[in-house]
This record gives structure tokens, C-alpha cells and sequence, in this order.
């Protein structure tokens, strides 16, 4: 079977995979109903993994392992959470990716990786202060397009917040794959921020600050 990642896209990110500090986790979900891209999904994760000793794959199906993608709080396919490792014990940050990260989302993908990997955010002293202080779950869905050369910012991002703080889960939505929940939240340009099912709303790719001023004003609303 012909290989996903290509020749000199493996080894482009096998250099950056020379930095991996700590052991990371995909935790891939699929489903054998009507999903397009979970085959191909898992394929790429897999070849990921054989990039670096520092990269496991575990592959579960959403309707057999129904109790596991529930512990994993997804409910997509293809789904996937990015898991930190110490040792036996599970390191989980709240990120996640729903849909294929093709096309410039596949950029995402390995800087989540990096991300877990460092178990630093890379957030501002400020933003990590003011994090500190979140007294309320927050979730974040970032609706992207594979076309969209902006979008892994605002992935990224959302994934560094999740990274920090415990009270943050952040999902990546492929908005095409998941069109139904993209008309639901009004989406109509990527990459589009949904903070809390639609308490708040971010489009386009922003500084921290900024996306942290309207997670901060959709809590401050909701609380009224």
C-alpha cells in the first residue's frame, strides 16, 4: 500500500520530531459506519508514529469501545485525542482533533505533538496568570478547513490553552466533515472559535490575548 506521508514530508518531520522531549499518545478513534476519512486518519497517525520512538498509537473503534471514547470525550470519527505518557500514567491535556488533519490541518497535527511532547503551553506569563484564575470549564471548538492556511493558528492556540489550563478542553472540527454542527454554530469562514456551544464566538486567527478577552466576556455572560 502506497505510503500517505511522502518521502521527504517523512523526513521533514522526522527533524522536527528530533525535539520530542517526553513520550506522546494518539488515542485514534474510528467507526466501521459511513466514515470517509477514518481509514486514511489512521494510516496517517500510524506512519507518524513510526517517525519517532517517542510516538505510541492506540486504535479504537467509537461503537465497540463506546466506554473508552466516552472516557475520551469524543464523539467524532475520525477523533482522536493527544495524550501525554509517564511511565504507566496518562497525561490528558484536553486536546483533540475531529476529522482528517489533511492539507494544512496535517500541520496541527505535529505541532500538537511537539506541544504535548514539551508539557509547556509557550503561553505568555500573563495569559498563563490569568488562566490561573478560570473558575469554570471552558470548551473550545476550532471549525477549520484543510484549504485554510490561517486555521492551524488558531488550532494551535486553542490547544496551547487546553495545555495550561485543566479547566480547557479544545477540539479541532474539520467543518466540512461536520457540516451539520458547523450550520448549527452559523460557520461560515475558517478558522471560527465556538467557545462554550456558541456563549462566545472568535472568527479568524487571533492573538492570545484577544481569544482569551472573549473566553473571559462568554463565562462573564453566561454566569449573569
Amino acid at each position: 500500500m502506497t505510503k500517505l506521508l511522502s518521502e521527504d514530508i517523512a523526513r521533514q518531520v522526522q527533524d522536527v520530531f528530533e525535539q520530542l522531549q517526553h513520550p506522546v499518545q494518539i488515542i485514534f478513534f474510528g467507526s466501521k459506519n459511513e466514515c470517509d476519512y477514518c481509514d486514511d486518519t489512521r494510516r496517517m497517525v500510524e506512519e507518524l508514529a513510526t517517525l519517532s520512538d517517542k510516538i505510541e498509537v492506540s486504535v479504537y473503534d467509537i461503537e465497540e469501545d463506546a466506554g473508552i471514547a466516552q472516557q475520551f470525550k469524543v464523539d467524532k470519527t475520525p477523533g482522536m485525542a493527544i495524550v501525554g505518557r509517564e511511565g504507566e500514567q496518562m497525561l490528558d491535556f484536553g486536546i483533540r482533533l475531529s476529522g482528517i488533519p489533511a492539507g494544512h490541518e496535517f500541520s496541527s497535527l505535529v505541532h500538537d505533538i511537539v506541544l504535548v511532547s514539551s508539557r509547556d503551553s509557550g503561553l505568555s506569563d500573563q495569559t498563563r496568570k490569568l488562566l490561573e484564575g478560570l473558575q469554570k470549564p471552558v470548551l473550545l471548538q476550532v471549525f477549520v478547513t484543510p484549504t485554510c492556511p490561517y486555521c492551524p493558528r488558531a488550532v494551535v492556540l486553542a490547544h496551547q490553552m487546553a495545555m495550561e489550563s485543566p479547566m480547557i478542553e479544545a477540539e479541532m472540527v474539520e467543518a466540512m466533515e461536520f457540516s451539520e454542527l458547523s450550520e448549527r454554530h452559523n460557520v461560515s469562514g475558517v478558522p471560527h472559535t465556538v467557545i462554550n456551544e456558541g456563549a462566545g464566538n472568535v472568527v479568524g486567527a487571533v492573538p492570545e490575548e484577544y481569544l482569551l478577552a472573549e473566553m473571559q466576556r462568554a463565562l462573564a455572560a453566561a454566569s449573569r
